[in-house]
């Protein structure tokens, strides 16, 4: 309360310390702002968070479309490897990390000379035509890269293995560089992971296919 005489009379002010129903104190509006600052920094934490999940499930599903497609290319050619078109076995070699044979992969009648091989985190496939007279196959290879970030090497994971006649799907693998001549099955296997850091253990496709023309039951 406040006094104050003028002329003789004396007049009281009141002065309330309640704020008003529709103001607010100094130290509630700071509680507001630090409130409101917390829910914008988790709304774009979860913002954030998602769009990376997003990237990252994105890249495991086109890795495994992209593995899937090099593991059906592979398949489909060593099904109908064959002899060469100058007499040569249909299997020139076969390694851990690399498969080269002869197969008809285009649409004349000559079969071409196909590598497939790991080369880093890259997967390869090379083609060289059959060319000269007379006809041979040291013209250039044409090569081009069919999947990508696999990390076989780093995992310790063969890109193939090899098994005989008698496969059933429990055997022990050949051992390699294999036998080319006791070869009738072969096994391709990718181990995919664009960003370690990303990914829990890489993406695994695999498949098994059997050499048409060595088949002897």
């Amino acid at each position: 309360m406040l006094k104050i005489k003028n002329n003789g009379f004396t007049q009281h002010y009141f002065f309330s310390s309640k704020k008003s129903s529709a103001g607010f104190t100094l130290l509630e509006l700071l509680v507001a702002m630090g409130i409101f600052s917390l829910v914008i920094l988790a709304a774009t934490w979860i913002f954030i968070s998602g769009l990376r999940y997003n990237t990252i499930i994105w890249d495991q599903l086109q890795g495994q479309t992209d593995g899937r497609r090099a593991v059906k290319e592979i398949m489909d050619i060593v099904r109908k490897a064959e002899e060469s078109s100058i007499g040569s076995y249909s299997i020139v070699s076969a390694e851990d990390n690399e498969l080269i044979l002869y197969a008809n992969v285009d649409a004349d009648s000559y079969r071409e000379k196909v590598r497939f091989w790991l080369d880093d985190t890259t997967l390869k496939r090379g083609i060289t035509k059959p060319s000269g007279d007379p006809l041979g196959y040291s013209g250039a290879e044409d090569v081009v890269e069919i999947s990508h970030y696999v990390v076989n090497i780093a995992e310790a994971v063969p890109l193939f293995e090899y098994y005989d006649e008698t496969y059933t799907g429990s055997e022990t693998a050949l051992i390699t560089p294999a036998d080319v001549a006791s070869l009738r099955i072969v096994k391709v296997q990718l181990e995919i992971e664009k960003d370690p850091d990303k990914t829990p253990i890489p993406l695994h496709v695999e498949s098994v296919a059997s050499v048409r023309n060595l088949k002897t039951n």
